[in-house]
């Protein structure tokens, strides 16, 4: 009876893989590559990956002086997180210094008034994130790994508890600075990364096809949190506009010429 049903399902899986695609290796790369919504060069790649690990090596060093290893792997995990949208995302809304800054210090405060107020760690913590969540709305400051600094302010042990409110200065205070102050260093040397978010100057009204109220409307209306800047959005239907207007070739129909 066993070598019967050990059969079937041996022909059963025989019969689904025969009808799978084949998933190699190659494939699954060239799939990954051909669906990348992003596409940045291997440069910039790295780039991004030597800014982390420089950040991450001076945070562990600052978090080492005022917490055990229990309460230094807690605080690092939610600023490798901000590493990540520094270096990775440096343009991004959610990566600007104020989102950096009153991100970490807000969460951390409200983090250490559940713990205080609140006897479950479980729900302390749901409630102490939940609240997060909407202290950064409110203050404009929305930094997902906020959310891991709140929750560590709970669950982070009897180090970061004894800290009290002094939680929200150092490690946090200390290691977002130090990792902003990063940021702007390395992040100078390259033109093209520029951080903090510099005001870029936006296309004269009537070279556009969209009017600038019009967008700030458009944005407005989403009634969603949108991790591109007003600017970067400009930028890019500038830039945009001005490859519609260059005259192609190849057989593709060239833009009408404006009569205005």
């Amino acid at each position: 009876m066993k070598r019967r049903w050990s059969l079937m399902l041996l022909a059963v899986i025989r019969t689904a893989s025969g009808r799978m695609p084949s998933l190699g290796l190659s494939r699954i790369l060239g799939y990954l590559s051909d669906n990348d919504a992003h596409p940045t060069s291997h440069a910039e790649k790295w780039i991004s990956a030597g800014g982390g690990l420089v950040s991450v090596f001076m945070i562990l060093l600052i978090s080492q002086q005022v917490l055990d290893m229990h309460g230094t792997t807690l605080v690092v995990a939610s600023m490798s997180a901000s590493a990540v949208l520094l270096f990775a995302v440096p343009h991004g809304a959610l990566s600007q210094p104020w989102a950096v800054l009153g991100g970490h210090i807000v969460s951390a405060l409200i983090g250490v008034t559940a713990a205080r107020w609140i006897e479950s760690p479980v729900v302390a913590s749901a409630i102490a994130v939940s609240l997060s969540i909407v202290a950064m709305h409110y203050f404009n400051c929305l930094h997902p790994p906020g959310g891991a600094t709140a929750l560590v302010a709970v669950l982070g042990g009897s180090a970061v508890q004894e800290m009290g409110y002094g939680y929200a200065v150092t490690p946090v205070l200390a290691n977002a600075l130090i990792l902003l102050s990063i940021a702007m260093i390395f992040n100078y040397p390259f033109v093209w990364r520029r951080y903090p978010q510099a005001r870029q100057s936006v296309a004269p009204a009537e070279k556009c096809m969209i009017a600038h109220s019009d967008l700030v409307y458009a944005l407005t209306e989403i009634d969603s949190f949108i991790d591109v800047s007003e600017e970067d959005l400009l930028r890019i239907y500038g830039l945009a506009l001005g490859h519609h207007r260059i005259p192609q070739t190849e057989g593709q129909i060239l833009p009408l010429k404006s009569t205005a």
